[in-house]
């Protein structure tokens, strides 16, 4: 399917009172990633939805981060639903795979094409370890949004630390929207020291140095706890290439850089307490 977007590029960046102007002509897909990676900014569903159908588009929401336990786009009006099962339905970085869901006629139309030209068949191996990792997603979650909000709470009343953006906090700016969309909020979040990029970016070293149990690693939706240092220039370079608007509305959530901390199944305490010691606050 071709893809057309006048400038901004990215949707995620749009609140939910964007209009048909957003969607170029001849676009037939509109792609929504939220809670967006990984400034954790949430898009409408419900709202793009109405809007990229009355423009004749279909609409594919990647839920990786928020899994089929905290959010289900297809009863919000999305057309597929794409997971990178390697994290939270997986659940313990061991296996690789990606899924995508929707109604049976417009996966039937998939399979015709999609799986000739990219392949649709993950290694007997993964399929297993993931399908076992799954039976245990719900009792994951809990734990996982459990944990993640008492390391947010821990972190947003430090004194160092200027900002913590989680969706299960009250200080998200989308709260009342995560309250309709979202019924776990998971354990991904973002935080960030006071004192900009002089100070932050430096810590970013500390803490993969110091670090005793969470791991300074990019992966997310683990067991285990992993942490990372996310610059804005190189971001908004590499991955997010809008245009002078877009740009100032992720550097109102970002700054100039964040740590994306994926919380993990360990004691809270003991996550806590390791940050901290790392980081030395």
């Amino acid at each position: 399917m071709r893809v057309a977007f006048r400038p901004p590029l990215k949707l995620e960046f749009l609140d939910s009172k964007i209009t048909s102007d957003a969607i170029g002509k001849g676009a037939k897909l509109v792609f929504i990633d939220t809670p967006c990676n990984p400034i954790l900014r949430l898009t409408d569903i419900a709202a793009v939805c109405d809007i990229a159908h009355a423009a004749g588009c279909r609409v594919v929401v990647d839920n990786t981060f928020a899994s089929p336990i905290g959010c289900s786009p297809l009863a919000l009006g999305a057309d597929y639903v794409m997971h990178s099962v390697t994290k939270y339905i997986g659940g313990h970085g061991d296996a690789m795979g990606g899924s995508i869901s929707g109604r049976r006629d417009l996966i039937r139309a998939l399979i015709s094409e999609a799986t000739v030209h990219y392949g649709g068949v993950m290694s007997p191996f993964n399929a297993w370890l993931i399908a076992r990792g799954a039976t245990t997603l719900p009792l994951r979650m809990r734990a996982h949004q459990e944990t993640a909000l008492a390391v947010a709470n821990a972190l947003e009343n430090n004194p160092r630390i200027e900002r913590v953006i989680y969706p299960g906090l009250d200080s998200h700016p989308q709260r009342e929207l995560v309250k309709r969309q979202m019924r776990n909020t998971s354990a991904m979040m973002t935080f960030r020291l006071k004192g900009g990029l002089n100070i932050n970016q430096p810590m970013a070293d500390q803490i993969a140095k110091n670090l005793s149990m969470v791991h300074y690693a990019v992966s997310l939706g683990h067991q285990r706890s992993l942490v990372c240092w996310m610059p804005t220039a190189s971001l908004l370079e590499t991955s997010f290439k809008t245009d002078a608007t877009g740009d100032a509305r992720y550097r109102d959530w970002a700054g100039d850089g964040i740590f994306r901390l994926s919380v993990g199944l360990e004691d809270p305490e003991d996550i806590i307490s390791d940050l901290f010691q790392a980081m030395n606050i």
